[in-house]
């Protein structure tokens, strides 16, 4: 860990030394917020918050990270900044009253924009893969997940998010069996329909979360994140799920937006992120002991009106079954 001078460490100490500040850091030990989610959170407005945040920035302890209309809040990823966040939440009782409350209220935060994303899932269902190309050429994104993912075959093919399984139906031919999962009933009842309407008989779905998947350690040749991320707290914990359940030299693909402006996405749409960047994916891949090894964006085709999509491929690291065992049935 990275040594710091006295005078840093006494300003990062009066930083974390508030009660609302500690409080904040606690708060995003559980992922990224914004500053809306931390004052409701908080029961704060947002002009008294956005002050303790740029003393805790200005110190090192907490990263911003503007995003469109939005900011987003959180904690360093590693160093030693993360490390002296880590050390004081530690010492914290996981018991005290309003430590239990912030919880609480977050909770209730995160179920509320769960719900709503729901129910935006449910209504567009039927509609989903008209809504999915509206910004680019189906076709050749496909042919580039293709391409990406390399010529097979493959024992097991994973796909996180799979709305109406149409990257199980891409890769039905290519592979002894193809799974995919998703946490809306409503498109789970659309993607069985498809599949049984194409005649695939190597396909299943099931609910699921991309960040929490079902799959055992070590048991796909190749997982698929298509246009997912961007609707994720934390886009990061879905790539370590995949990694975790790659197998040794597995790959995986992913699909989704350049960072853009189209600030409608996230109230019409139920986006939490406007897009992702090259930046972030490498950083995430290289937490999850992925090696990324290319990325190739198709812009868009309507210019400041459009979004440019991004596909990736990336190579799981793990020389060795390195499993948890932590899930041991498909």
């Amino acid at each position: 860990m990275a040594s710091v001078t006295l005078n840093h460490l006494v300003t990062q100490l009066r930083a974390a030394g508030e009660i609302t500040r500690a409080r904040i850091l606690s708060l995003l030990a559980h992922g990224e917020l914004s500053v809306g989610e931390l004052a409701q959170v908080l029961n704060q407005s947002q002009p008294r918050l956005s002050r303790h945040l740029k003393f805790l920035t200005g110190a090192g302890l907490v990263e911003r990270l503007p995003e469109g209309a939005w900011v987003f809040y959180r904690l360093p990823s590693e160093g030693q900044a993360r490390a002296l966040v880590d050390s004081l939440n530690a010492v914290v009782d996981a018991a005290d009253p309003e430590i239990r409350r912030d919880l609480d209220r977050l909770r209730d935060v995160k179920g509320e924009r769960a719900s709503a994303a729901g129910a935006y899932f449910s209504r567009v269902a039927d509609d989903w893969d008209r809504l999915r190309a509206m910004h680019y050429s189906d076709h050749d994104i496909e042919q580039a997940v293709l391409a990406a993912a390399g010529a097979g075959p493959f024992e097991v093919v994973v796909d996180f998010g799979t709305g109406t399984a149409r990257m199980l139906a891409l890769f039905a031919d290519k592979a002894r069996r193809v799974e995919g999962i998703d946490l809306s009933h409503q498109m789970l009842t659309v993607a069985r329909s498809k599949l049984a309407e194409a005649g695939i008989s190597n396909a299943s779905v099931r609910h699921g979360d991309a960040t929490a998947s079902p799959y055992p350690d070590n048991s796909a040749n190749l997982v698929i994140i298509h246009q997912v991320l961007h609707f994720l707290d934390d886009p990061g914990r879905a790539l370590n799920e995949a990694a975790r359940v790659l197998k040794p030299g597995g790959r995986l693909v992913v699909v989704e937006f350049a960072p853009h402006t189209q600030e409608h996405l996230r109230s019409d749409h139920a986006h939490r992120h406007l897009g992702v960047s090259e930046h972030d994916m490498a950083r995430w891949a290289d937490r999850a002991g992925l090696t990324v090894r290319s990325a190739k964006t198709f812009a868009a085709p309507d210019g400041d009106k459009g979004i440019s999509v991004m596909v990736w491929s990336a190579d799981c690291k793990k020389a060795a079954l390195e499993g948890t065992g932590k899930r041991t049935a498909a």
